[in-house]
């Protein structure tokens, strides 16, 4: 199982202030629209995702079909077949995604601990 990309999706107060912390420890803008309230940065291969007023905890997220860069990779485990190898493996999906479905798609599970964790396939 291929989990493609993955990034820790933050719950921010300010994502001006904690754009500027983050671009001190030598993150860079990669996308989103700070504008929009949502940043996505880099330093190496390290992600983070900042996001204001979006969702109450902090997210692990794992994008299938993408590398650390965001680009497209040629060969990836669609976010279907994840959900449902999960499903048999007894994990409990909070919000599932459509299995008759192709293309962009999520899912959301949680771990022992309460931990949020989003599966999130963008193409």
């Amino acid at each position: 199982m291929n989990l493609g990309a993955f990034s820790v999706s933050l719950n921010v107060k300010d994502i001006h202030v904690s754009k500027e912390f983050y671009e001190n420890l030598g993150f860079q803008a990669l996308g989103g629209d700070i504008n929009q309230n949502w940043l996505i940065m880099k330093n190496e291969n390290c992600i983070i995702g900042l996001f204001q007023g979006m969702f109450e905890k902090n997210i692990l997220t794992f994008n299938p079909g993408w590398n650390q860069n965001a680009e497209n990779l040629e060969s990836f485990t669609d976010i279907r077949e994840i959900q449902k190898q999960l499903k048999e493996r007894g994990i409990k999906i909070l919000t599932e995604a459509d299995e008759s479905t192709k293309g962009p798609a999520h899912f959301t599970i949680e771990d022992p601990d309460g931990n949020q964790i989003l599966m999130d396939q963008h193409r």
